[in-house]
C-alpha cells in the first residue's frame, strides 16, 4: 500500500464536506458478491445461454424460468456480509462528511452497512414486486421461492409474475434515483470513484456532472477516468477506506 497516497487521500477527506461515491462491483467482491466483468466475473462463465442474453428483459418476458435459474445461481447471493468499504462510507455519512453513495450494485449491501442515502442505479434484489397488481415482496420472499425451486414466483395475492426490481438490459433506469443521483454529485466538492470499471453507461456517464474540488478515483484495473482524476489508488477499495479516520463535521 502506498502511504503517500494514503495521506493525500486522508487530506482530501479532511478538507471535503460533501463527499459522494460512486461504486460498483468491485466494492461488493470482498464480501463474496460475484462481478460481472473480471477474468472470473460472469461474464467469462459459459451457460446455456450469454449472461448479457439472460439478464435481458425479452429474455425474462419469453423464458422466466431459465431466468431464474440463473438469477437464483448467480445474483441472488446468500449469507453476505458488508465490507471494510461499505462499513467506512457509513461512518463517513454519519460523521456528515458523506453525502451520498452512488451505486451500480444491486445486493444492498450500503443499506445494510447503515447507509441511508444510497442510489441504486441498477435497482435491488431486496425489492420485487407484482407486475399485474403492484404488491410488494422482500428479499425473505425470493429467498424462499429460491430454497423452494420455484423458477416462476407467483403473487400470492392475485397469481401474476413477481419480477425483482433490478434493472435489465433493454430497461430504462429510473428517472428519480437518476436525477438524485445527478444532484448529488454537482453539487460534491469531492467525488470518490471505487470498484467500477467504468465502462456501462449511462451509469458512468454522471460523473460528468461532477465540478468539485477533488476526483479520486481507487480500482484494481486503471480506468478511463485516470487521467483526469487528482488521485488514483489501485488497490482493493475495503483496504484502502479501512485506513481512512474519520473526523465529525463540526
Amino acid at each position: 500500500m502506498d502511504e503517500e497516497k494514503i495521506s493525500k487521500l486522508q487530506k482530501m477527506v479532511d478538507e471535503s464536506e460533501k463527499i459522494v461515491f460512486f461504486g460498483g462491483a468491485g466494492v461488493s467482491t470482498e464480501s463474496g458478491v460475484p462481478d460481472f466483468r473480471s477474468t472470473n466475473g460472469l461474464y467469462h462463465q459459459h451457460y446455456k445461454y450469454p449472461p448479457e442474453t439472460i439478464l435481458s428483459h425479452t429474455f425474462y418476458e419469453q423464458n422466466r424460468e431459465e431466468f431464474f435459474r440463473f438469477y437464483y445461481d448467480k445474483i441472488l447471493v446468500d449469507g453476505v456480509e458488508p465490507n471494510k468499504a461499505h462499513l467506512k462510507l457509513a461512518e463517513l455519512e454519519k460523521a456528515g462528511k458523506l453525502t451520498a453513495v452512488v451505486t451500480q450494485n444491486i445486493d444492498g449491501l450500503h443499506q445494510k452497512a447503515g447507509s441511508k442515502k444510497v442510489f441504486e442505479l441498477h435497482g435491488s434484489t431486496w425489492r420485487n414486486y407484482c407486475e399485474r397488481c403492484g404488491q410488494f415482496y422482500d428479499l425473505d420472499f425470493m429467498m424462499e421461492q429460491k430454497k423452494n425451486g420455484c423458477l416462476d414466483p407467483r403473487c400470492t395475492k392475485c397469481g401474476g409474475p413477481v419480477k425483482p426490481d433490478v434493472v435489465l438490459y433493454e430497461e430504462g433506469l429510473d428517472n428519480q434515483t437518476i436525477e438524485g443521483a445527478v444532484r448529488a454529485i454537482s453539487e460534491a466538492d469531492m467525488l470518490m470513484i471505487g470498484g467500477t470499471s467504468l465502462v456501462v453507461y449511462p451509469a458512468a456517464g454522471l460523473i460528468d456532472y461532477f465540478q468539485g474540488k477533488y476526483l479520486v478515483v481507487i480500482n484494481m484495473q486503471a480506468t478511463a477516468r485516470d487521467k483526469q482524476a487528482d488521485l488514483v489508488i489501485e488497490e482493493k477499495i475495503g483496504e484502502v477506506l479501512d485506513k481512512i479516520k474519520v473526523n465529525m463535521v463540526n
